[in-house]
């Protein structure tokens, strides 16, 4: 199997007691998260070996999500801890759908701190997937840390994978920098982002034409998700559209990083040589996977707690 490194925020997210009731007072319950730590948890639980890279807070909530990804298996001594910034937190209110809005207490934040020479030693000098997303590109510092090892994964023969995940609160203007977002997307063979997103990032360019560009800037595959819609496929001679399972969304907090997670394992399973991205068949039963993975997700609160074993997805293979 190939390893997944991933890289980014962890944090806390304070899931509401609330499911679109707003009688009574509100009360949260913290949970760790952050998506590339999720993605890292999610890739754990499906058997593969997963390591994650950040730095957090030298706090009870620091010390709160390095023990959760110890407990899910996640190797964590590329995690640093420091006492310059407290761990990030993320309040997520839900509505009746299991639908979410977030307050962020981030910057400033630990994840924000990390840099090139906090990389442990020959972190790339074997095949891997990295995994990244765009809420490590928020500050400069950390933009220019992400870029960077992006370059130096692809360098030294990784598959890079990003998902745009876009929360625009995190940035100063209330609003993702497209052409920096773009950078990292460019930089990846593997990317997935929501309709909604995509539809952010091309502005006035037609969606075709906005997709076809990211390919022939490199991208291998482009996944585009739609909540609980069906899911494109888009690459160079592959176009598919796959239908997940339904299911009644309960919180929606670690539905994508869960359909990521299952889809870089299968990756991880199958092998990241040249090829993968032409094998129409590989990418179905990968997509699928994913699809049943997101799906179990949502129907439970909070994120690892939520990511599917090899046995949950089993149990939606009749229904999907």
């Amino acid at each position: 199997m190939t390893p997944i490194i991933a890289f980014g925020e962890a944090l806390v997210d304070m899931l509401s007691s609330r499911l679109g009731d707003t009688s009574g007072p509100e009360t949260f319950t913290p949970y760790a998260g952050g998506a590339p730590a999720n993605v890292a948890v999610a890739c754990a639980r499906l058997g593969v070996p997963s390591r994650f890279l950040g730095m957090v807070g030298d706090d009870t909530f620091g010390h709160f999500i390095i023990r959760e990804l110890q407990h899910h298996g996640v190797d964590t001594q590329g995690v640093v801890l420091t006492r310059e910034a407290r761990t990030a937190l993320a309040f997520v209110s839900r509505d009746s759908d299991g639908e979410r809005t977030f307050d962020f207490y981030r910057p400033p934040a630990a994840d924000l701190l990390y840099r090139l020479e906090h990389l442990p030693q020959g972190v790339f000098e074997n095949p891997a997937i990295l995994h990244l997303c765009s809420n490590s590109l928020t500050d400069p510092e950390i933009a220019d840390t992400t870029l960077a090892m992006a370059a130096m994964a692809k360098r030294a023969g990784c598959l890079v994978s990003v998902d745009a995940n876009l929360r625009h609160n995190l940035w100063d203007d209330a609003g993702a920098d497209i052409g920096l977002v773009t950078q990292l997307l460019d930089s990846a063979e593997l990317v997935k982002v929501s309709l909604d997103e995509l539809d952010y990032l091309r502005g006035d360019h037609p969606q075709d034409a906005w997709i076809a560009e990211r390919l022939a800037a490199g991208v291998k595959v482009m996944l585009v998700t739609d909540g609980p819609n069906s899911v494109a496929v888009k690459g160079v001679g592959i176009d598919q559209t796959i239908a997940p399972p339904k299911v009644e969304a309960v919180d929606t907090t670690a539905g994508g990083d869960a359909f990521i997670g299952g889809l870089l394992a299968e990756l991880s399973h199958h092998g990241i040589e040249d090829g993968w991205h032409q094998d129409a068949d590989f990418l179905t039963r990968a997509v699928k996977t994913a699809c049943r993975c997101g799906a179990h997700a949502v129907t439970r609160p909070g994120a690892y707690s939520a990511l599917p074993t090899h046995a949950d997805i089993e149990a939606l293979r009749n229904a999907f």
